[in-house]
């Protein structure tokens, strides 16, 4: 059976308070699960999103999504690392850049359920 883990992750997403639709404050970034399954990033809908389970079965208390925006609103690209485990989450962002020596601009912040 094959499962559509953009819908599976809005449905984590909207059901982290035990059913009641919830967003999430990562520092400066609001995650918002959209109806159509895509995560929405400080109001703006990632380009790329792909989800895995960290205990390889499907644990939503363990989960890691990996998602890109590029280009935002800002014209930069990012990449965006949202894990939960155990009951925590937190949201690691890197700015992508085109050189390859250009050092790495990397933030970690933990993140907190928010009414939308």
């Amino acid at each position: 059976m094959k499962v559509n883990y953009s819908i599976l992750l809005a449905s984590l997403l909207t059901s982290i308070s035990f059913g009641a639709a919830a967003d999430l404050q990562c520092g400066g970034y609001h995650l918002h699960a959209a109806e159509n399954g895509w995560t929405q990033i400080n109001g703006e809908q990632v380009t790329s999103q792909k989800i895995s389970f960290l205990a390889g079965k499907e644990d939503w208390d363990n989960v890691k999504t990996d998602m890109g925006l590029m280009p935002s609103r800002d014209g930069n690209n990012y990449g965006f690392q949202f894990i939960k485990r155990d009951g925590k989450s937190w949201l690691n962002v890197q700015l992508l850049q085109a050189s390859m020596d250009a050092p790495r601009v990397i933030g970690s912040f933990p993140c907190k359920k928010v009414a939308d």
